[in-house]
């Protein structure tokens, strides 16, 4: 048995997943549903909670992009958090989004394919159209232009998909800066999941 150092979630603080007291009604409520849902409190909501009015706006983009129907399955959406988090370094959204890729899917290998290279990993050529597209969103986007909409339009995305890749690509842009900065640590249940 080895004695692990229990560590902070956080390098800031971070709400209290047993006394959600102190956090605004609405708060609380959102952290005790995704408790009930998933079983455990993933991290990121304890983290963002120290400061309401950004949890807020967090959570409802990320809602937003993540969860809505459209031609980009939900499977897909979280390959794009995977890819960019790991060109990113973001440890914690490739564990936490790399689950629930796994779910997703019902892969368990696809996750950890995308994480490591996506253009290695069994995916279609559609979605490698969509990925190179995210991480060249992710990495400079200034340098996008006319032809890369064409191509993703050739592989059928829509001008709504290509809006989404990139937003999905820009959000987590941030997503992944904030949580190196707070040093977020993954829930350890992130890791077995979808396995």
């Amino acid at each position: 048995m080895t004695n692990t150092p229990v560590r902070a979630i956080s390098a800031f603080p971070a709400a209290d997943p047993a006394d959600l007291s102190a956090l605004p009604d609405d708060i609380a409520a959102r952290i005790m549903a995704v408790q009930e849902k998933a079983g455990f409190v993933p991290n990121v909501f304890l983290a963002f909670a120290r400061r309401p009015e950004e949890f807020r706006a967090f959570f409802a983009y990320h809602d937003a992009l993540m969860d809505k129907p459209g031609n980009l399955d939900k499977a897909e959406r979280e390959m794009i958090v995977v890819a960019t988090s790991a060109a990113n370094q973001c440890q914690y959204c490739v564990i936490a989004h790399g689950a629930i890729l796994r779910v997703r899917a019902k892969n368990p290998l696809i996750a950890d394919q995308i994480a490591g290279n996506y253009r290695k990993a069994d995916i279609t050529a559609r979605q490698r159209a969509m990925l190179d597209f995210a991480m060249k969103v992710s990495a400079g986007a200034a340098t996008t232009g006319p032809e890369d909409v064409a191509a993703l339009q050739s592989h059928g995305f829509s001008t709504e998909d290509v809006w989404d890749i990139a937003a999905i690509a820009a959000f987590f842009g941030m997503s992944n800066r904030m949580a190196n900065v707070m040093a977020l640590r993954p829930n350890d249940e992130f890791f077995a999941m979808g396995r």
